[in-house]
């Protein structure tokens, strides 16, 4: 008779862990599961994604460059031809040949004029460079706070439940729900936090490279300013 019961108990046991495992968590149910903060944590992850998106078009557009601008602006102020320079420039719409540009309007002044105008035109290029990057930066560093802080608010309804119980039992059912909101948010937030933060330092390497044309450049037309005629 207690062979019986065992068998019978072992065969349940078996069954439950078996319709247990057949049944897998989806993603919608384990974003539910993380509550509120899922929600924000989404809403972050899509402007990071557009911000990355948006800045890559436009550092890709900044580091366009025609070989022979620098050649065809050199033979220009030679020939004594500034509105031409000038349309050139004007035409081409690169940070680059705004900075000449201004560096042409100035020709006649002293050089450290031209080259204070062109450092001002190259700043205002490089702040619109990097518009954008303190919020990607910022994602990267508050998403997995926020997940932490989810970490937090999970265990704290976890051990609300656990106070409600009266009975001296603890069942799982009491503990799942803020576990689980507890691991779910954390997982979230480190997700959106790595992603965040390789997009943010791939963006500021490109910014780097398109400052450095900028400077090299700057050297090329300040030389070309300086070459006898």
């Amino acid at each position: 008779m207690n062979l019986m019961l065992i068998l019978q108990a072992a065969n349940t046991v078996a069954t439950t862990t078996t319709e247990t495992v057949a049944k897998e968590m989806n993603l919608w149910e384990m974003f539910q599961y993380g509550g509120p903060i899922m929600y924000i944590l989404v809403a972050m992850f899509a402007l990071a994604v557009y911000l990355f998106i948006e800045r890559l078009v436009t550092l890709k557009q900044a580091s366009k460059e025609d070989n022979s601008f620098m050649n065809r602006i050199k033979d220009y102020i030679y020939d004594g031809k500034i509105d031409a320079a000038k349309k050139l420039c004007h035409d081409t719409d690169t940070p680059t040949s705004r900075m000449v540009e201004k560096g042409i309007s100035r020709l006649g002044r002293p050089m450290s004029d031209v080259l204070v105008a062109i450092e001002n035109v190259g700043n205002l290029e490089i702040a619109n460079l990097e518009k954008g990057l303190v919020i990607m930066a910022s994602i990267s560093g508050g998403a997995p706070m926020l997940g932490f802080l989810g970490t937090v608010t999970g265990m704290v309804s976890t051990f609300y439940r656990m106070s409600l119980n009266n009975t001296g039992t603890i069942q799982l059912s009491d503990l799942s729900v803020g576990m689980y909101q507890a691991m779910v948010t954390t997982i979230g937030g480190l997700i959106v936090g790595i992603i965040a933060y390789f997009a943010y330092n791939y963006l500021v390497s490109r910014v780097d490279s398109v400052v450095r044309k900028l400077e090299a450049r700057t050297m090329e037309f300040l030389d070309l300013l300086n070459e006898p005629a």
